[in-house]
């Protein structure tokens, strides 16, 4: 025999149909994976800070051979990546912070899984750990990098976090909230 009852509504208690409503389930997910990469971000500024910290006391007057080609060797880079635009300070800062902006702002809407709020993780991260070198450090604006195959330009973690999270987000993609599950 089948029993009558009534059912609970599937509308996570707010009342509201909107799948984009404060409390609904499609917002707190995104609200969560928005709080993962602001965390991902903390976690690689801290790491970029202390080793590039630690390159600075270790490295100054000396070069560590670690294994193969890959070394350990202090250098400054006043530039972009295999330091183009070296002495262009400033407009590397402006435009740090404009990335910075759009990352925030496609962060809060844009961000739909774990891998996509990881790699916005690693890229937010790493240009804020180069961004604090360049404001906060006294290299006359230049990124500490101490990575050193030989072969490749030298680098640093937040060099790394930046390539691995564009990566990351190549592959994944970012899908337009309305395309989102």
């Amino acid at each position: 025999m089948q029993e009558r009852g009534t059912v609970a509504a599937l509308t996570s208690g707010t009342g509201s149909t909107d799948p984009e409503a404060p409390g609904s389930g499609r917002a707190a997910s995104r609200s969560r994976w928005y709080v993962v990469s602001v965390v991902v971000a903390a976690v690689v500024v801290a790491v970029d800070q202390v080793t590039k910290t630690w390159a600075l006391h270790h490295l100054s007057t000396r070069t560590i051979h670690v294994l193969w080609t890959l070394q350990l060797n202090l250098t400054f880079n006043s530039g972009v990546a295999f330091g183009v635009g070296k002495g262009s300070t400033g407009v590397l800062v402006l435009l740090a912070v404009v990335v910075l902006v759009l990352l925030a702002g496609v962060g809060r809407t844009g961000i739909t899984a774990a891998p996509q709020a990881i790699a916005a993780g690693l890229v937010l991260g790493g240009a804020l750990g180069n961004m604090t070198d360049r404001l906060f450090r006294h290299h006359a604006g230049a990124v500490i990098d101490f990575i050193d195959f030989q072969w490749w330009p030298v680098f640093n973690a937040a060099d790394t976090a930046i390539t691995c999270g564009a990566l990351l987000l190549i592959l994944t993609g970012f899908r337009s909230p309305a395309a989102a599950p």
